[in-house]
């Protein structure tokens, strides 16, 4: 039997979900959801296409302990859905603050599964941060809609480079406080 070293940070039960920490056998369902230009270009960091190696890159970057991120898989299996859904994380910042990023895949969109994990993790919040950021491209209001509904104010315009579109682009930045 092989053990697979695990992220420290917890699990968040919602519902529907279970927010875990990143395991080596979700690589191929990242590569694949990933691989997708739709969940790319809403990111700032996913290449397209997706380059040989990438995904595991990003399992063993989720699964180290010495990050400034900490990551959890959106596991769908409490619900009788797949275990991989999507990901989200919190890049630790100054201060007590942390920026939310994630990303659903395509067949899973407009199920509440992003507002569900953003929510949970806002408020289970374990980083104990006292304020959190967030930004959306312009052109995908639904991720806006997401932190609008996990309680997130508008903040401000700004941009942001995305690896995929290869350029910047306008993004609506969110502020969480947690006080």
């Amino acid at each position: 039997m092989i053990l697979e070293k695990i992220a420290p940070q917890a699990e968040i039960i919602t519902e529907r979900l279970t927010l875990r920490p990143v395991r080596k056998a979700d690589a191929g369902l990242f590569a694949m959801y990933a691989g997708d230009r739709r969940v790319a270009e809403a990111t700032q960091g996913i290449p397209h296409p997706l380059p040989p190696g990438a995904a595991e890159a990003f399992v063993a970057r989720a699964m180290a302990t010495d990050g400034d991120e900490d990551i959890w898989v959106m596991d769908g299996t409490r619900a009788n859905l797949p275990e991989v859904l999507g990901v989200i994380s919190l890049k630790k910042m100054d201060r007590a603050q942390s920026e939310v990023a994630f990303w659903v895949a395509p067949a899973f969109w407009n199920l509440g599964i992003a507002s569900e994990a953003v929510t949970a993790l806002v408020e289970s919040n374990p980083q104990q941060n006292c304020t959190l950021f967030a930004e959306a491209f312009q052109d995908n209001p639904g991720s806006a809609r997401v932190l609008t509904n996990a309680g997130f104010q508008y903040l401000g315009d700004a941009e942001s480079f995305s690896v995929a579109r290869g350029r910047t682009a306008p993004t609506w930045t969110y502020i969480r406080k947690l006080d």
